[in-house]
This record gives C-alpha cells, structure tokens and sequence, in this order.
C-alpha cells in the first residue's frame, strides 16, 4: 500500500491516490498531498501524476476513503482505559451475571486494593434489582469493590469498600442497600480512584489513546474535573498525550470559578476551559437529572447542583479571564439553570463577549424550545452523545420508563438544533458508551425518535470539524489544503448520501450532486474498518491486516 523514500529529518510529503478523498474542496477528489503536519493538496488522479516524483512516499488507497479524523468531543479517557482493561459490566443482563463476572475478576486480581469495574446498568433486567450489598461481599470475596453503573452517576460498593470512607453513611446520596448517589458516590469515587497506581492510570490512559486511534479518532476532549478525576489525572493524560503518537488530547477542567484567581489556576492545569462535567444536574438513569416535573417512576425530580445565580457567576468569570465555560445539563430544569443563567452573565458582560468565548453545555437532553432558542442566542455549543439514544430511546427505552414516553420522545432532539443553528459537536461520554465513530453517526442519522433525525452529512461534520470549532478552531476538522493532516483511511462499501426524511430518496449515488459521499450506515449494514490514523501528518495507527 505504501511506498517510501523517507529521509527523516525534514518534514515528509505523502501523497495518497487511488482512492475517494471526502474534501470540500473536491468532490470528486481522488488524492491528496500531505506536507509536513498540513495538507498541501486535495484533486484528482491525473493531476497526481505531477506530485509522484516529488514526495517520500506514495500511499496506494486502492479505492479506500480518506476522510478527515473524528474529535470525540466528551471522554473520560482513564476511566475507558480501566474499562478496557479491567472488568467490564457492559452488556451483564441480569445481577446473576455480575456476581459471576466479580467473582472470576477478583480471582484474577488477587493483589488489587481496590478492584474496580465499569459499565452495569440495572434497568433492563428482570425487576430492575442491582446485587445487593451483601450479594456483592460474598463475590468479591469480602474486598473492597467500587462498580460504576453505565452513566457513571452512580455505583455499588461493598462493605469492605465503605469501611474505607469515613462518615460516609452521613453524605447525602448514602443508601444502605442500594447504589450510592450524590455525596456519597464522589467520597467514594475518590477513594477508589485514588488506589490507581501511577502506572496504572498510565497504562490505562495509553491504552485509550491507542483505542482511540484504532477508530480513527485524531482528537479527544478530556472532560476532567475534582469530582471526576484529579488533577493529577488530567496533567498526566496530557503530558502523555504530548510525548508519545497519538490522539490530540484538549483538556477541561470542571471546577466553578468566581474570580480571575480560580481562570488562572484552571490555566495552568493546562485546560483549556472550565467546562466539561460541571455538574449542574446528574443523570436519568440514576434519577439524578434535575426535571421540572417528576419521574415517571420515582416521586421526585431529581438534584439540582447549580442554580442560575452559580451558573451566571461562573459565565460571567470565564468570559472576562478569556476561557470557555461549560456544565453538565441533562434535565429540563437543569438546561433552565443554565440557560437562565447565561442570558443573566450575558446581562452582565456583555452578549457579543458571551457569544464569541463559545461556552458549551455537554449532553444537553431535555430541551425545550426556549431552551434552544437560547442556545442559538448565546452561541452554545451542544456538545451531544447520539448512541444515548440508540442506547436508551425507544418507546420502551430507560428514558421511556423514567420519563413516559410522551417526555422521552422529546430528548436529543438534533434536527431542531440544527435548525436553529446551533453548534453541534459529538462524542461519546466514554465510558459510558463507546468510542465509535460511525456508530454514533449511525444513531444520530436513525434515532429513535423520526423528528429528530439528522443526515449523515450534517452529523459527520458535527463529529468532524463541529468538535474543532467547539475548541475555537475553525480551520480544522476538513480536508483542505492549509488544514492540519488529522485523517483516516477506511475500508467501506459504496459511498452515497444518506438523508433522514423518509418523503424523498433515502440515498443518491449521482455525482452530478456535487456532494462527497460517505459509506452507507443503514442498520444492519458493516460499519467501516480503519485502516490507518494520521495526526498532524504522523501516523498513530495502522491496521495489523491494512
């Protein structure tokens, strides 16, 4: 596939050809010429010819596509590592299956303080029952245990695991026989966490980023915090990101902040904003989304962390230090906080200020019309998980038993927020759903609910160059020349352009559209393979059969 002449101490030239290059520059674009960490060129494969003798290698697609990497635009990149590499709940249908899984993992890791799992989720199996407590000491063979549901906003715990937490069953979120929320979850999080070795989190942390790289993701946005990870966590994360090949990591840190003093401290941790998982709200499969109106299976609505004055005092300071702020909203309520308390912000610095600073509010499930309008007000990014709604949509989804099916078909509603123009960035919370690319296209494309649909082409762009723009990159995330050389290279079936209303053609191969294809993503249908990860024109990942 690939032939070189590579003198290494100067910046390499590439040129790919023979294949289908996705450029706005080209539609019909055959190749392309990578120099150094930019591309030079995207045309046809005549016009290669001229480029052949010039370059140190020449990259065969032999009919592959070539298309701009992924930004994964929300990942908590230890937490999916520990889940690569240690034990994993998903997918466990029943707490039969969990007790299983625990005892078999505590056999394996006998010198483990703490053994710790990911990915559980109680609300599809028969009564909805986690493993009790005590269920959970006699698996686990009587050791410490920490295991996050799915959401990660709420875990289960042995008894030797809460004997390491003094007073505990004080904070609120305690419960005891039952997952723990709130309060407790984060003291107890902290000490679980805080039983990771160094070089485990490292070890975890690398094998993410080849994760990663392996989907042709070319850019993670690390969604760090002091109720999440540490600082610690994240100066590592991107210091390993720095010094070995692989994905861009941007950082963010999710501590609130009221003064110019905090916009430094958030600086010098090497973030790029306050933003990310500050938490405003909590999660609806653990009854932690902060609602209007109750669950539809629980007598209450949920837990409010910020209030609208909170969320303006923190707007309002990140505008004025120059840094992006952002929260954590998933409940209607929670969205109202954090839209009442930007147009509050906006009041108070100026909405031209708020507006350019691209403030952003991750997941962002509940909204209602007002909620988007001030989205597009005030220039929020949406930064969205659509296999949240592959996963959990449905009229018989989580989201249906906890809100009713008439408020869960209003979730995740894209159409409407392209509509109105706000910016989409997407990704996948990972660990709570998987770093995959085109699946995540795949649910956005066909989500449950029709209204909500969005073409292929417009959700690529989201998950493309919409998570560069969502860091103040708008020259990035395309295939262009003068754009950094961040691409992939698949191996697919035909390429043709799908869009989300059922009225008209599903798909059209017609070149006369002047519009790049991208693979068929029906359900049912082979996702594409990565073949290779390219990042600022160094390759980070090859497919062992490529």
């Amino acid at each position: 596939m690939s032939d070189s002449t590579a003198p290494l101490d100067r910046p390499r030239t590439v040129l790919l050809r023979g294949g289908e290059v996705h450029s706005p520059a080209d539609p019909f674009a055959t190749a392309m010429v990578v120099d150094g960490d930019g591309i030079a060129w995207v045309g046809s494969e005549g016009a290669a010819d001229s480029f052949a003798d010039g370059v140190d290698e020449v990259i065969h697609l032999d009919g592959a596509l070539v298309t701009p990497a992924f930004t994964d635009s929300h990942v908590h990149a230890t937490a999916t590592g520990l889940a690569l590499t240690g034990l994993d709940l998903t997918g466990a249908r029943s707490p039969a299956e969990v007790l299983d899984r625990v005892r078999a993992h505590a056999g394996a890791r006998p010198a483990d303080r703490i053994l710790l799992g990911h990915g559980w989720d109680a609300s599809a199996w028969p009564g909805q029952r986690p493993p009790s407590r005590a269920e959970l000491d006699e698996a686990a063979g009587r050791r410490p245990l920490y295991l996050t549901r799915v959401d990660v906003h709420s875990a289960l715990v042995t008894t030797a695991l809460l004997d390491l937490v003094p007073g505990v069953t004080g904070l609120s979120g305690y419960a005891p026989d039952a997952p723990l929320t709130g309060d407790a979850h984060h003291a107890v999080r902290a000490v679980a966490h805080a039983s990771v070795t160094p070089a485990q989190r490292t070890e975890a942390q690398r094998a993410a980023l080849r994760h990663a790289a392996a989907r042709g993701i070319g850019t993670l946005h690390e969604c760090a915090g002091p109720e999440i990870s540490s600082e610690d966590d994240l100066a590592g994360l991107l210091e390993l990101a720095a010094a070995e090949p692989g994905p861009r990591v941007v950082g963010y840190w999710a501590e609130h902040i009221t003064s110019p003093a905090d916009a430094r401290r958030v600086r010098e941790l090497g973030a790029l904003g306050a933003a990310g998982d500050l938490f405003a709200d909590g999660s609806l499969g653990s009854h932690t989304a902060h609602l209007h109106e109750p669950y539809a299976d629980a007598d209450h609505r949920g837990t409010c962390h910020l209030d609208a004055d909170a969320v303006a005092a923190h707007v309002a300071a990140c505008t004025e230090a120059g840094i992006q702020a952002g929260f954590h909203a998933i409940g209607d309520a929670a969205l109202t906080a954090v839209t009442d308390g930007v147009r509050a912000a906006a009041e108070r610095v100026g909405t031209g200020r708020v507006r350019a600073a691209r403030h952003r509010v991750e997941h962002a499930e509940m909204l209602t019309g007002a909620h988007i309008a001030a989205f597009a007000e005030f220039a929020l990014t949406a930064s969205v998980q659509p296999a949240f709604d592959a996963a959990w949509g449905g009229e018989d989804g989580m989201y249906a038993r906890r809100l009713g099916r008439e408020r869960a078909r209003t979730l995740n509603p894209y159409a409407a927020l392209l509509r109105a123009g706000v910016p989409l960035a997407l990704g996948s919370d990972s660990p709570v759903t998987p770093l995959d690319p085109w699946g995540t296209l795949r649910a956005a494309a066909f989500h449950h609910t029709p209204e909500h649909r969005i073409s292929v082409r417009a959700a690529f762009t989201a998950h493309t160059r919409g998570g560069w723009r969502a860091i103040g990159r708008d020259d990035a995330g395309v295939l262009a020349p003068g754009a950094p050389a961040d691409y992939a290279v698949w191996r697919t079936g035909d390429l043709v352009v799908q869009v989300p209303d059922g009225r008209i053609a599903a798909w059209s191969t017609d070149p006369r559209s002047g519009t790049p294809g991208l693979p068929d993503l029906t359900p049912g249908r082979r996702l594409p393979v990565c073949l290779r990860t390219v990042v600022a024109g160094r390759t980070v990942y090859e497919h062992p059969n490529g």
